[in-house]
């Protein structure tokens, strides 16, 4: 399994909208940024993710599951775009901040500290461990 990060902005679509969306979960449409795009490519059934919430909260504030792999993004005809779908699996128990992960040195090489516009990207094992520590919440 692999562990990946979403970006929403919670005015847009927030992690309520995510969990009312239930097991058949939601599209992760409107990304065109090709890196973005490709980390998709690359998510299989099953992988978890975190839900982050951008703009204001800066927070990582829940956990997803990919439970469709990468397919044509319904808001475009433009072949180029893709995505997945993901489904809500909880909440954090702790909301954990971005300035709580740009302090902790085991999460300094993250990608969210190095490259905070990408809106999908992945987060190493270690990294999935230490956030679900800092919000106190069961990683498996």
């Amino acid at each position: 399994m692999r562990y990946w990060l979403f970006k929403s902005e919670p005015s847009t679509w927030s992690w309520n909208n995510q969990v009312s969306k239930g097991e058949t979960g939601e599209e992760w449409d409107g990304v065109r940024n090709y890196q973005a795009r490709n980390f998709m490519r690359d998510m299989k059934i099953g992988d978890r993710g975190f839900f982050y919430h951008s703009q204001k909260e800066k927070s990582v504030v829940g956990i997803i599951e990919i439970c469709a792999e990468a397919h044509p993004d319904s808001t475009t005809e433009d072949t180029r775009w893709e995505c997945v779908d993901i489904k809500a699996v909880r909440p954090f128990a702790k909301a954990v901040s971005l300035d709580q992960i740009k302090t902790d040195p085991r999460l300094e090489d993250m990608v969210l500290v190095k490259n905070s516009r990408l809106s999908v990207q992945p987060v190493s094992d270690a990294e999935w461990a230490a956030i679900c520590a800092l919000g106190e919440t069961d990683p498996g």
